[in-house]
């Protein structure tokens, strides 16, 4: 007969495994314990017809407001035409002579729109206040026929 296959290290290693599972299973019985009652009731949950989440269930007696389907728009709304002939007035935010592009910060609206050199009529530095028309780039709306003013 042979030695035993079981050595030290194997044995520590299987006693570790053991006291794990026993306080694993601790937990599980001391979670069970300290549950407010885990029925069915319990774990429900109601939509409201706002779209909230509640505990109480709906009042089958009170009267639903009917909604027209046709009127619930599904995805982004629509943007309004804007009149990109119209001129309109900014300053030069930024701009890069050496490479020929820029940016307009338009006023009022404090949104910015990409210039290039040749969508300008004279020559623009930064600070300058301008005037320009927009028209739909690859990347965007970009300005064109900028006029100092």
């Amino acid at each position: 007969m042979g030695r035993s296959q079981e050595t030290f290290s194997k044995k520590e290693n299987e006693k570790k495994r053991l006291k794990k599972r026993q306080e694993k299973q601790q937990k599980k019985e001391e979670r069970k314990e300290s549950s407010p009652g885990g029925s069915l009731e319990n774990m429900m949950a109601y939509v409201d017809e706002y779209g909230n989440i509640t505990d109480t269930p709906p009042d089958p007696i009170r009267k639903k407001k009917e909604i027209d389907a046709s009127t619930i728009e599904i995805g982004v709304p629509k943007q309004e035409a804007e009149d990109l002939t119209l001129p309109k007035k900014g300053k030069i935010d930024f701009f890069n002579d050496q490479k020929g592009f820029g940016f307009i910060r338009e006023d009022g609206t404090q949104e910015k729109y990409f210039v290039h050199v040749n969508g300008l009529t004279e020559e623009v530095r930064e600070g300058d206040k301008v005037s320009f028309e927009l028209e739909k780039g690859l990347k965007g709306m970009n300005a064109v026929n900028v006029k100092r003013i």
